[in-house]
């Protein structure tokens, strides 16, 4: 009798502490992680603090957001092949980087393609832009929102205005084959390289040249090693905001649906802040007096694009005519 009392007992204390252990690995909240190559003091940087905020207070005790920040994680070269092993589940890449899964992506980075940075989120909201979201589906990348930056202007180790000055330059570029046509077509190199490698190799002289919007050349201090920054807006640098698209199916609804209405609230944030962010940048790289800052005047814009029309012959078939036309209403 003694035996099977405490057989009972033994039971009842096993069930009691797999209960309790089950009840206690169910309060422990989801972990995500969300990595990017900027640094914190920039709108991808804010936009990204901002989503874990709103994300943990949303889903509190259910979520945990966390933010690496500079390539502490994962770099450019290795952050989407993170992304599709689950290695990482939220990322916020230019969206050059995407060429390689869908060439339809390559309409954001034809030159001179966007007025200013509301004719290219007026583009991202339209039908044509919500649905390059999905387009890379078939390869498990599912695209949540459009995160905001600003336009591109273009910096070198030399006084640059024309579209001639800047031949035989090495430049440093994203991952896109339209930027290396872009300066093909004005006779100098684009070298692709990792935005964490930039600033060191601006600075030996490995690249002459690069382009970008004033927060990310501000906050990596691209100003202090090079002579001139051509106010070109040749470009948007904005970002799409991803996540693999079986995590993001596979999660509990309460959750995908907290996680929707941050990702929504974050947007709306990034929009208001990048202009201001890009202006203040801009503000301090002239005080600094390390690099000019020169405008195009409106002859010299019309070289530019005019050096770079066949970049659009080259890349039509693969985008298609009528996005690059979609997208071009936007400006109007």
């Amino acid at each position: 009798m003694f035996k099977k009392l405490s057989a009972v007992f033994t039971a009842i204390l096993f069930l009691a502490s797999s209960t309790f252990g089950i009840s206690a690995i169910a309060q422990t909240p989801m972990t995500i992680k969300l990595s990017h190559v900027v640094a914190e003091n920039t709108p991808k940087g804010l936009a990204s603090l901002k989503f874990k905020e709103l994300a943990e207070k949303k889903l509190p005790g259910k979520v945990k957001v966390e933010v690496f920040p500079s390539s502490q994680l994962f770099g450019d070269a290795k952050e989407l092949e993170a992304l599709l092993l689950n290695d990482v589940q939220i990322l916020a890449p230019s969206i050059s980087k995407f060429d390689r899964y869908t060439k339809k992506v390559q309409v954001f980075d034809l030159p001179f393609i966007f007025k200013d940075a509301n004719a290219s989120r007026k583009f991202q909201d339209s039908k044509e832009g919500q649905a390059l979201l999905k387009s890379m589906e078939d390869k498990n990348i599912l695209g949540l929102a459009y995160w905001a930056n600003g336009m591109r202007h273009i910096s070198a180790r030399k006084d640059i205005s024309l579209p001639q000055d800047v031949a035989g330059l090495k430049f440093r570029i994203q991952a896109s084959d339209v930027y290396e046509s872009f300066f093909k077509n004005l006779k100098a190199t684009g070298q692709k390289m990792a935005f964490a490698e930039v600033y060191q190799a601006l600075q030996t002289g490995v690249v002459d040249a690069q382009e970008n919007s004033y927060s990310n050349m501000f906050s990596q201090k691209f100003h202090e090693v090079q002579s001139t920054i051509l106010e070109t807006n040749h470009g948007i640098l904005d970002y799409m905001v991803v996540t693999n698209k079986k995590w993001w199916e596979g999660l509990p609804a309460d959750i995908r649906k907290g996680l929707t209405e941050a990702m929504n609230e974050a947007t709306i944030y990034t929009y208001q802040i990048a202009n201001s962010m890009n202006e203040d940048a801009k503000k301090q790289i002239v005080a600094s007096n390390k690099a000019k800052v020169k405008p195009l005047t409106a002859d010299q814009l019309a070289a530019w694009k005019k050096a770079l029309e066949p970049v659009y012959k080259e890349f039509e078939k693969d985008i298609g005519p009528d996005l690059i036309k979609a997208a071009q209403a936007a400006s109007r």
